[in-house]
């Protein structure tokens, strides 16, 4: 079928909490879905709601021009994707297992050697979101793939391209989980922080939830001033006065393990011993380009 009618025949390859979720968004917009998985029995349920459970993965690529990958990880991907090389020839094949930038760039250079059109994808939601408003896909590799594409990826959320590099996506995707992780490691920490005065994380939660989103516009300024290079820019908070000791003796007085803490004190502590302590909070980007 064609692009005008969104209509595409699709196969999906592993049907895990991730997979099963990019499959059903499939079938609910009309697609003709294939579906296969290591342990057959996740199929069942999606062949019960209109999908065709393949045998094997080879008998699921065979049933369309588009493969979808949502596997464990690079190595499985290899696993399962190398013996049918032959059979994907020709095909388009959408990885969005969860693979490093360099990874996803050897997966590129193998589908060339193999003749196959390869598009990286990196899942920015948890497969509740799939199909539902706030979900995104970033992507990256063949341009000519994602606009042809592109009205069967939208059916899991907002689809962005960016670019040939089929690293990008994986990139783009890694960088942002590290934010959400070290936000989230920072939250834990302040509840662990009120826990010992009896205070529930629940509450704490109630209180650092609109806290955090209103400081989150703090990334647009810390960016213009991280591409201005100046980081003695005028109105900045300084490093010195950034020093965050008051927390770790408040930390260890609770009780609470200070590593969460002590990585970013590290980082200013940095940064005043080389003689930067006048300068803005941003400036700590240059402890991590710039390992010790």
């Amino acid at each position: 079928m064609t692009t005008e009618n969104h209509q595409e025949r699709v196969s999906v390859l592993g049907l895990g909490a991730m997979g099963g979720a990019l499959a059903e968004a499939l079938m609910r917009a009309g697609h003709p879905t294939t579906v296969w998985n290591r342990s057959a029995g996740k199929a069942d349920a999606l062949a019960a709601r209109g999908a065709t459970a393949a045998a094997t993965a080879r008998d699921a690529v065979r049933a369309g021009p588009v493969v979808i990958v949502c596997l464990l990880d690079h190595a499985s991907v290899h696993e399962v994707l190398d013996p049918l090389a032959g059979e994907l020839a020709g095909r388009t094949v959408v990885n969005v297992t969860t693979t490093s930038p360099a990874q996803s760039r050897e997966l590129a250079a193998w589908a060339e050697r193999s003749g196959v059109t390869y598009l990286d994808g990196g899942i920015m939601a948890v497969p509740q979101m799939i199909g539902k408003p706030g979900s995104s896909v970033l992507y990256s590799g063949a341009a000519d793939a994602f606009h042809q594409y592109k009205p069967l990826l939208d059916t899991w959320g907002t689809s962005t391209y960016h670019g040939e590099d089929a690293g990008m996506a994986s990139l783009y995707d890694l960088a942002l989980l590290a934010g959400m992780y070290v936000m989230f490691a920072g939250f834990l920490h302040g509840a662990a922080m009120v826990a010992p005065a009896g205070v529930s994380a629940s509450e704490f939660a109630a209180m650092a939830a609109p806290w955090l989103r209103a400081m989150t516009g703090a990334f647009e300024e810390y960016a213009a001033v991280i591409d201005g290079g100046d980081y003695a820019v005028a109105g900045q908070q300084s490093l010195v006065f950034s020093s965050l000791d008051d927390i770790l003796d408040a930390s260890t007085g609770q009780g609470v393990s200070t590593e969460v803490v002590a990585a970013v004190q590290g980082l200013i502590q940095r940064q005043i011993d080389a003689g930067h302590g006048h300068e803005g909070f941003a400036r700590i980007i240059e402890s991590l380009r710039h390992p010790a």
